[in-house]
């Protein structure tokens, strides 16, 4: 299965550890920006979780991975491919991989959840979503 979608990130100062390159901990909000631009381009609706509204459907992360590759330096052009594998009921994953000029850097994987608001418990993942994301991934 391949990634059809890709979006690029910027890499900043506060990203840079003290051994010269991307913190460990910065992947995970690598992987974020890229998942909400996936929802956002591919699901249409990236705003409506960013929200903060009290209400209506949102999602949680229930598992996180990252594999290291080669480090990233703050010189760097990143972009984030994403993909989503399959679907679930309630959940499903995203799979990343950050790529710089010089090649993949890091492998990732984020569980999610879908999740009401209102009831604050799972829930199944909308037919919107779920028709979106299969005509997108072929699913």
């Amino acid at each position: 299965m391949s990634f059809e979608y890709t979006t690029e990130v910027e890499v900043r100062y506060t990203d840079i550890d003290t051994y010269g390159h991307v913190n460990n901990a910065t992947y995970a909000t690598y992987f974020e920006e890229a998942r909400i631009d996936y929802l956002h381009d591919v699901v249409d609706c990236g705003e409506a979780l960013l929200s903060g509204s009290e209400s209506g459907t949102g999602m949680v992360i229930a598992n996180l991975e990252v594999d290291y590759i080669q480090p990233v330096q703050i010189s760097d052009s990143v972009a984030v491919a994403v993909r989503v594998p399959r679907l679930g009921e309630k959940s499903f994953p995203f799979e990343y991989e950050v790529r710089t000029e010089n090649g993949v850097a890091a492998t990732g994987e984020t569980t999610v959840v879908t999740y009401d608001r209102d009831t604050e418990s799972s829930r199944p993942i909308p037919d919107d979503w779920r028709e979106a994301i299969t005509t997108f991934e072929g699913l």
